[in-house]
């Protein structure tokens, strides 16, 4: 293991290739549960409601929640297959990003077109991973950070096309975060501790504050527990940074979709998605812009 990590160490382009190769893969499973979650969780949340109300379910939905356990295995198990016509994708029709470009986005038994989403994730996973590794080389700060990087894909893709942070997936996320302080990855345990709190209870303030001003919930509790989760990554020190770089990259985004849609109020917006972005740019140079900002401040 050693001498692998040496010649990744020693070499740039083999060390990039790996990782880049590696996300791929990973960018393939990543939409599985991109896909696949959302509607397990809803089944699943479907049964709650009928126990908790002890109401009969209705028979043409037995079947359908009845399997919500077994999708939960199979969303590990279940090889890939057509959600159109059900037809398993042949481990050849399942390369990542040439595969799709080959079969021009389509089945290649019913002709039906697979979403554009299947390559841009994996795209994306590759992307963020080179980035990481280029930024932390050969270490374990890599490891670690690709990691982050997938799972902050997942909860921005899936609260953008569902409006729902899954707690499925950021409270082990959080607790890995925490694990890895032990170690010092990216910062010390109390950092992390306090971090994850402070992340948490400064968007749970918000959003008390928000409904107690308006009547209105502003966003969700996913999204406190997603800041929690960036905190007890990367510590507090980056909870200031991440916060205000989401609302920055919320308002540009928001302003521009007003504007495309004609100055016409558009629909809700998830801020999952500008969490995400502003927590792996955090992970990525937070540290040097923060060191920047104080300098210039001369706080430092």
């Amino acid at each position: 293991m050693s001498d692998f990590l040496t010649i990744l160490n020693g070499s740039e382009p083999i060390f990039l290739t790996v990782v880049i190769v590696f996300s791929l893969i990973i960018g393939s499973f990543l939409n599985v549960i991109i896909f696949r979650l959302p509607i397990i969780l809803q089944k699943g949340w479907r049964q709650q409601c009928y126990e908790f109300l002890e109401t009969k379910v209705p028979v043409t939905e037995q079947p359908d929640l009845m399997q919500s356990q077994v999708l939960l295995i199979e969303l590990f198990t279940r090889p890939s297959h057509c959600l159109h016509c059900n037809t398993p994708i042949k481990f050849y029709d399942n390369v990542p990003l040439l595969s799709y470009i080959i079969l021009r986005g389509k089945c290649r038994s019913c002709k039906h077109k697979f979403s554009i989403q299947y390559p841009i994730i994996e795209a994306l996973a590759a992307a963020l991973a080179a980035a990481v590794a280029l930024r932390f080389s050969v270490s374990w700060q890599t490891v670690a950070g690709c990691i982050l990087s997938y799972v902050l894909i997942v909860q921005a893709a899936i609260d953008l096309r569902h409006t729902i942070i899954p707690d499925e997936v950021t409270l082990p996320a959080l607790w890995i975060g925490l694990l890895l302080s032990i170690q010092f990855v990216f910062v010390n345990s109390t950092d992390a501790i306090i971090g994850a709190v402070a992340g948490y209870m400064f968007l749970w303030l918000v959003y008390w504050s928000f409904f107690w001003a308006t009547k209105k919930e502003g966003m969700g509790y996913g999204d406190f527990k997603l800041l929690a989760m960036i905190g007890a990554w990367l510590g507090w020190q980056m909870l200031p940074f991440t916060i205000l770089c989401s609302s920055i990259i919320g308002s540009v985004i928001g302003v521009g979709l007003i504007f495309l849609h004609k100055k016409k109020r558009v629909k809700r917006i998830p801020f999952g998605p500008f969490l995400s972005m502003a927590g792996w740019i955090a992970m990525i140079c937070g540290n040097d812009i923060n060191t920047w900002y104080l300098q210039f401040a001369g706080l430092m």
